[in-house]
C-alpha cells in the first residue's frame, strides 16, 4: 500500500461514518489521526485505546484543522448537518462553510488525496431539503479545487432503520416506501471498507464520484426480514396520511423517494468489485445490525432525525 507511513486524518472519527471508516483503515493497516473536541472524552479514549492519535480541535478552530493535518496523507471528510437533529446546532451554512473550510486546508496543508462524503440525494437541480443541497455545494467546491479528491456519496444507512420512532416496540415498521418500492440502503461498516480502498488507490479514484449502497431492499422485504429476526410479524407500512401532514420533514422525504432522489443510484455490481463482501440487509441484520435491533423492539420513542 502507497504512504501507509503517513496518517489519514479522519473527521467525526467518533460518530457513525467516522467511526466505520477508522476501523477498517487501522484494519488495513493505515496510521489514523482524529480531530476531537475533547480528548479525554469516553468516545475520544477509546479510539486512542484502539491506536489513533488525537488532536483536539474544533471545526470552529482553522488552526486546529491544520495541526491535525500536518504531514498526513489523506483526509476523510464529514461533516455534521442540520438533517441530524437540533442536539447538533448546525445550521445548512454551517457545514456549507466547515466542508469548504476542509478542502481548502487540506490543499493548503499539501494533502494528497481528500474524501468527501455527500449523500445520494443529489441531482442537478436543488432538492429543496437544505441539508442535502449544502453537500451539493460542497462537492462543486472540492471539484474546483486543485487536488486529488474523491467525492462518495452514501446511500441512506440501514444503521437508522433501528432508530425509536418507526414502530418497531409496537411490532410495526413505518418508513418511506410503498410495500412494494424499492430503496438502497447502506450497512456503515460497507462504507468504511469502500472507503480505506480508495485510500489504497488513489490513481483509480482521483476524480470520481460515486454512490455507496449496500443492498436494495422494498418495504416487503423489510418486512420478512425483520419479521424472521424477531420471530414474530412485524408488519411494514410507509407513514400514513396523518404523520405525513404533521410532519413537512417526513413528508419532504417521502415525495423525494417518489421522485427517484432517494431510490439510489449505486451499482452494486462494481461496489462489490471494490469490496466483495458488501452486505445484504439480511447478513446485516444477522451481524453488525443485531443487537441495536433486538435494543430497538424495547424501546418505544418519537422519531427525532432532523427537523423542518
Amino acid at each position: 500500500m502507497l504512504e501507509i507511513n503517513q496518517p489519514v486524518l479522519v473527521f467525526g472519527a467518533t460518530g457513525q461514518q467516522g467511526g466505520a471508516v477508522t476501523s477498517a483503515l487501522l484494519n488495513d493497516g493505515w496510521r489514523v489521526r482524529a480531530l476531537v473536541r475533547n480528548r479525554h472524552a469516553d468516545k475520544a479514549l477509546a479510539l486512542q485505546r484502539a491506536g489513533v492519535e488525537l488532536v483536539q480541535g474544533d471545526l470552529k478552530d482553522p488552526q486546529s484543522i491544520r495541526d491535525a493535518m500536518h504531514r498526513v496523507y489523506g483526509v476523510f471528510s464529514v461533516q455534521p448537518s442540520s438533517g441530524q437533529g437540533a442536539m447538533y446546532g448546525v445550521s445548512d451554512e454551517d457545514e456549507v462553510r466547515y466542508g469548504i473550510q476542509v478542502a481548502d486546508i487540506a490543499l493548503e496543508s499539501g494533502v494528497q488525496h481528500l474524501v468527501y462524503s455527500s449523500t445520494d440525494a443529489i441531482t442537478d437541480t436543488p432538492t429543496g431539503m437544505g441539508h442535502f443541497d449544502s453537500k451539493a455545494r460542497i462537492e462543486k467546491h472540492v471539484r474546483a479545487l486543485p487536488i486529488s479528491s474523491t467525492i462518495v456519496r452514501p446511500a441512506a444507512f440501514m444503521e437508522m432503520l433501528l432508530m425509536p420512532g418507526f414502530g418497531l416496540d409496537q411490532g410495526v415498521f413505518n418508513f418511506f416506501m410503498q410495500p412494494e418500492q424499492a430503496m438502497q440502503l447502506l450497512a456503515l461498516a460497507d462504507l468504511g471498507h469502500i472507503v480505506a480502498a480508495i485510500f489504497a488507490d488513489r490513481e483509480h479514484f482521483s476524480g470520481k464520484t460515486f454512490a455507496v449502497a449496500s443492498d436494495n431492499v422494498t418495504g416487503k422485504d423489510i418486512e420478512t426480514v425483520f419479521s424472521e429476526a424477531a420471530g414474530r410479524q412485524i408488519s411494514y407500512s410507509r407513514f400514513d396520511g396523518d404523520v405525513l401532514a404533521s410532519n413537512a420533514f417526513l413528508a419532504k422525504l417521502t415525495d423525494l423517494l417518489d421522485t427517484g432522489v432517494l431510490s439510489g443510484t449505486a451499482n452494486l455490481d462494481e461496489l462489490r468489485n471494490i469490496h466483495p463482501r458488501l452486505q445484504t440487509f439480511r447478513s446485516w441484520l444477522e451481524g453488525n445490525g443485531k443487537s441495536a435491533f433486538i435494543e430497538a423492539l424495547g424501546t418505544a420513542g418519537v422519531w427525532g432525525y432532523g427537523h423542518n
